[in-house]
């Protein structure tokens, strides 16, 4: 698995961006995420059980992934048509603000390490890119296992201070 210190994969990508007819599907690539903050959140399956808790949670907080001047994109192996029938399918999905990215080649999820070993599907990965294209901090849970949203956030302010910061550090506190 890539992890803290290595580049972010190139990649090339079509994403389901919009519900509008249309302009349902850009590609999404590193040239989009190029100089700027991202973070890339993983799940393994669309019209799953924990999958739009955690996508729906993201999306709750994207104002402040935004206010960190921060890309967010969501990504699963799934084909950008799942993605776009899941969103017209789930009311808790038609409102997403972010892109759902779809790696139906599975070739970024396997750059990245991240795909289960049976299903080959993607675990439920959150990498933190810094402006440079360098991975600062990633977290993997299991297929089981939902993350935690105002974590990620908190890392993510925490990164961009540039500076030490304690156990138990939040927003705000001061930095050593």
């Amino acid at each position: 698995m890539l992890t803290i210190g290595q580049k972010f994969p190139e990649f090339e990508k079509t994403a389901v961006v919009s519900l509008d007819a249309g302009k349902e599907f850009d590609t999404i690539s590193n040239k989009d995420i190029d100089g700027k903050w991202s973070v890339v959140f993983w799940w393994p399956k669309d019209f799953t059980f924990v999958c739009p808790t955690e996508i729906t949670a993201f999306n709750d907080h994207y104002e402040e992934f935004k206010k960190l001047d921060a890309n967010l994109i969501g990504a699963s192996t799934d084909s950008e048509y799942v993605h776009l029938a899941w969103r017209n399918d789930h009311a808790g999905l038609k409102k997403l603000k972010f892109p759902m990215l779809a790696d139906t080649s599975k070739s970024l999820a396997e750059d990245l390490g991240i795909l289960e070993e049976n299903e080959k599907i993607a675990y439920r990965a959150t990498f933190i890119i810094d402006d440079k294209g360098i991975i600062r901090w990633v977290s993997v849970n299991d297929l089981a296992i939902g993350r935690n949203v105002p974590e990620v956030l908190r890392v993510l302010e925490a990164l961009q201070t540039g500076q030490l910061t304690p156990c138990d550090w939040e927003p705000g506190q001061a930095t050593l």
